[in-house]
């Protein structure tokens, strides 16, 4: 009984979120038309953000995303499943741990998110390899089409996903409404590829429709093919309207179109499946960069433009949150560590100012399901503005956009249902307007407000309507008779004429309208802006909807005996109010006192997070490695080296092949050691590797260090631009060989991932890593390779290279390194490790994300790879890319405990290194409970 109170206890204080009743949920139908999904019949808006859970490695944290997903209005996520993150060798796969996807579906079931499930097997994603294993290059067959090889490596990859994701469906009682077959499959397409991943789904059990998501061309092969071979039964489009031009954010307007997605087939509805809600950084300009550039402005005129322009009721939006390129999962010649993508929820899990943008679309979309069934119909000319119009061909609702194209504000008349009304539009604005929508007892005639929500609570109907601050706006609403109108707050003026109330008001703060009377239930009216409209949530609970203003985040709420519970966040002390059927409050499990407004509301004040304490990082203790470099090193149990052929569309430019995959070795760093007698003649050592971009490659001969060179990004085996990729030349110092003694050559490769595959044609996934063509002189030259050791098994296939630290633990917090000397932080070129350890004691009850930042700018002529307790977080230089911030997930990081820094510093030349110190980036009182990340300490 104890056990039960104090799990009781928990879950009111809100440090346990509690699990789903053990009963299984109930099945479900999954249908369609040429309007929207169903589910049950009923009609479904689908509204989707899409997330990636291997780029946050920490699975209690993926509960965090979702529930601000769910926040934010949105009821479904899209989750790519990355065969790469799950299968390290042929044969091998791993669901547990941060790969635990069954948790992932479970967590979604609990939040309340549908799911669009798209297993690939190509993904893309601006991942490693687009998704597909390293391995899979050393397959037969063209990946990406019916070829034997690949076709039996992708059926053992879906064997093991497939019948997790067949379980979690909605017709089973689970969160996948969607199954996204393929990605941007638009180049060499193969009907019978296509065909083969929708029979093998079906074989598995998924029973709800299958879609995929065009590019490039919304006439591609599903619609031509119809319903021939190949044929999803919805296909979806992609839009990047604002293309990545991060670094000119201001100037940059829709370069890639209009932004409308186009209905493919007729018997199907409109599906954005991948519409841009950010940008990767392909000019280093920086995430922040690429959030203005994909900001508010951007959001509110595509998107709302799209809704009405293109009838999509169903959307995703790329990407919800980003996350981290963590590890070597990045594909290494689009992104690098981060992969903020300049989201609405930023990489330390932050709301930004676009997170507030779609929560009031989100909102909208969920509270008008008239808009899942609508026909173009004749919009009113407005001078000035752009505008269409969509109605619902059954309820005589219409939707009328506004948009402004121009950068000047643009105030202006619109006739909606016969009336002139004002409407203001800031530069580059939209709004949607209402006429003839009907919600609670109420009968909107019209509005030059947008709506936010509107719900029934405690026996009277609330309506939530917003405009830009300094506009005007006007409501118009049906009564029998004169209903009573009384201004609780703001100024607001009211006529009565011909069964029409008209009330007229400015958007500025928040007005306050109660209505009675008139034939009508209550109606309380609450005006505001855009920032008051954002400072509302709402939460839909099986005592009805709740509605919180204050509060920094609502993640749940429920009601029951007269009070309201509510899981919130808060970043600051401050006031907050609730409009619910109840007379009490708890908070996190604590009761607050509170007073009834004017308004009906619950008011009262919530505390913000405690102070944060951060220690310095000032115990570094140094060591120089790279054993690997001198001659006498035993290279004896290395993989030889000695294959003369490979699948690689590169040919070799010297043998034996030396590409680092053939021998199994796929990610980070490789050592090559080349064994050779010499002729005392030898003047240059000349080397060719291709490392993607980023990447480079240092040498040493007989132990001394000869130089670096950067690594080729790729070759292209068509019309090659640079037909000796990644070249290096190095003088061999007079006297270092001697004619008939035997030496060595040994290479440091840095590779930095796998190119995609988004041609579909092998140039560019079977693109080699590692050395791809050696020569000293004549000689003959035997060579043994060695990568990473072996797996982590928690980590995971993707987190450590060949470093000799790295495969004897010197990344991990169990290694002693106290006879490590203090570090000095001058290092010589060549491998030099750094490690601190540091106690954290965050606050219990808050959420606070910590990140590593390096001051100054980003330094060249070194590398560092960052690991915190044995996790690979991240890897800064100039040479990689501009971030200077690197995100401590919790979980990985210790919130109450002792951490280890391991920095790993890859040197060109003789360098100073920079440290770095721990900062806060962001902080709130409530939260997800996080447990550490489960993962070994020693190798």
């Amino acid at each position: 009984m104890k056990k039960i109170l104090l799990v009781l206890a928990l879950v009111i204080a809100g440090l346990v979120v509690p699990a789903p009743a053990a009963p299984a949920a109930p099945k479900h139908t999954v249908t369609y038309d040429r309007y929207s999904l169903m589910v049950d019949g009923e009609r479904v808006l689908l509204q989707a953000a899409e997330f990636h859970y291997f780029r946050l490695p920490s699975p209690d944290l993926w509960r965090d995303i979702l529930e601000k997903e769910k926040a934010a209005g949105f009821n479904a996520v899209s989750v790519y499943f990355s065969w790469a993150f799950h299968s390290p060798a042929p044969g091998k796969y791993d669901f547990t741990g941060v790969r635990d996807v069954d948790r992932l579906l479970r967590i979604a079931e609990e939040t309340g998110l549908y799911v669009i499930a798209r297993p690939g097997p190509y993904i893309n994603a601006e991942t490693t390899g687009g998704g597909f294993p390293a391995w899979l290059k050393t397959v037969p067959g063209r990946a990406r089409s019916s070829a034997p090889g690949y076709t039996a490596a992708y059926h053992d990859w879906l064997a093991h996903l497939n019948p997790i994701l067949a379980r979690h469906q909605v017709t089973r009682g689970g969160s996948v409404l969607l199954y996204n077959v393929e990605n941007e499959y638009a180049v060499n397409t193969d009907a019978v590829y296509m065909q083969d991943l929708q029979d093998t789904a079906r074989a598995a059990g998924i029973d709800v429709p299958i879609t995929t998501n065009n590019c490039c061309d919304a006439g591609s092969w599903s619609s031509t093919w119809g319903s021939g071979p190949g044929a999803v039964q919805i296909p979806g489009v992609d839009d990047y309207p604002q293309s990545f031009d991060c670094g000119n954010a201001a100037t940059v307007w829709g370069p890639w179109g209009a932004g409308v997605t186009e209905k493919v087939r007729d018997d199907a509805p409109v599906f954005a499946a991948e519409y841009q809600a950010g940008a990767i950084d392909l000019n280093n300009a920086g995430y922040d960069a690429c959030r203005d550039l994909t900001g508010v402005q951007y959001t509110k005129y595509f998107q709302k433009g799209n809704v009405i322009l293109s009838g999509a009721t169903a959307f995703n939006y790329y990407m919800g949150f980003g996350g981290t390129n963590w590890g070597w999962l990045a594909q290494p010649n689009d992104v690098y560590t981060s992969y903020d993508y300049g989201a609405a929820i930023d990489e330390s899990r932050q709301l930004t100012d676009k997170y507030f943008e779609y929560k009031r679309q989100g909102y909208f979309l969920q509270a008008v399901p008239q808009l899942t069934k609508t026909d173009v119909s004749a919009a009113p000319a407005v001078a000035g503005l752009e505008t269409a119009a969509r109605t619902n061909p059954d309820t005589g609702t219409q939707f009328v956009l506004v948009r402004n194209a121009g950068t000047t504000p643009v105030s202006a008349t619109v006739d909606l249902a016969g009336l002139a009304l004002p409407v203001g539009l800031e530069g580059h604005g939209a709004k949607i307007l209402l006429t003839g929508f009907d919600f609670g007892a109420q009968h909107l005639v019209a509005s030059t407000s947008e709506l936010l929500t509107q719900a029934t609570v405690g026996g009277r109907d609330v309506g939530i309507l917003y405009g830009t601050d300094g506009t005007a706006g006007s409501t118009v609403l049906s009564y029998a008779r004169k209903p009573s109108v009384r201004v609780l707050d703001g100024q607001v003026t009211s006529s009565y004429d011909g069964g029409k109330l008209r009330l007229d008001y400015t958007h500025r703060g928040l007005a306050r309208v109660l209505i009675s009377g008139g034939g009508h239930r209550p109606l309380l009216l609450l005006l505001g802006t855009d920032d008051t409209a954002a400072s509302f949530w709402r939460y839909d609970t099986p005592a009805g909807p709740i509605l919180v203003r204050g509060t920094d985040l609502l993640r749940s709420a429920t009601v029951a005996h007269g009070t309201v519970a509510l899981r919130a966040d808060t970043a600051a002390a401050g006031g907050f109010e609730v409009l619910a059927a109840a007379k009490d409050v708890l908070v996190n499990g604590v009761r607050v006192p509170t007073r009834t407004t004017s308004s009906g509301t619950l008011e009262g004040r919530l505390p913000g997070p405690r102070g944060v304490s951060l220690p310095s990082l000032d115990g570094w203790r140094q060591q120089g490695e790279a054993p690997e470099a001198k001659p006498a090193f035993d290279d004896s149990r290395w993989t030889v080296a000695d294959k003369s052929t490979s699948l690689s569309p590169f040919v070799p430019m010297s043998q034996p092949v030396l590409f680092s995959d053939e021998y199994g070795f796929h990610t980070g760093s490789v050592w090559y050691r080349g064994h050779f007698t010499a002729t005392g003649g030898e003047a240059t050592v000349d080397l060719n590797a291709i490392t993607g971009k980023r990447g480079d490659y240092l040498v040493w001969l007989n132990g001394r260090y000869l130089g670096a060179a950067a690594g080729g990004v790729e070759l292209d085996t068509e019309a090659p631009v640079n037909p000796s990729p990644g070249h290096g030349e190095f003088t061999v110092p007079a006297g270092l060989l001697r004619a008939g003694e035997r030496a060595v050559l040994s290479v440091l490769v840095q590779n930095m991932g796998h190119n995609d595959d988004w041609t579909a044609d092998d140039n560019r996934f079977r693109q080699p890593r590692g050395l791809v063509g050696a020569r000293i002189g004549t000689a003959a030259i035997d060579w043994r390779i060695q990568g990473t050791a072996k797996i982590d098994p928690a980590r995971g296939g993707l987190n450590n290279g060949g470093l000799y630290g790295e495969r004897t633990g010197w990344s991990l917090p169990g290694y002693a390194d106290r006879i490590w000397p203090k570090a000095s932080k001058t290092v010589p070129a060549g491998v030099t490790w750094l490690r601190d350890n540091f106690r954290l004691d965050l606050p219990a009850g808050q959420d606070t994300s910590l990140a590593l930042r390096f001051d100054g700018a980003t330094p060249a002529g070194y590398r560092a790879i960052l690991y915190l307790n044995g996790w690979n977080v991240g890897q800064y230089g100039t040479a990689i890319g501009p971030q200077t911030d690197f995100v401590l997930p919790t979980g990985v990081l210790h919130a109450n405990g002792t951490n280890t820094l391991a920095v790993a510093v890859i040197a060109e030349q003789p360098s100073t290194v920079a440290t770095p110190h721990l900062v806060v980036k962001g902080s709130q009182r409530g939260g997800v409970p996080v447990r550490d990340v489960p993962a070994s300490d020693r190798p």
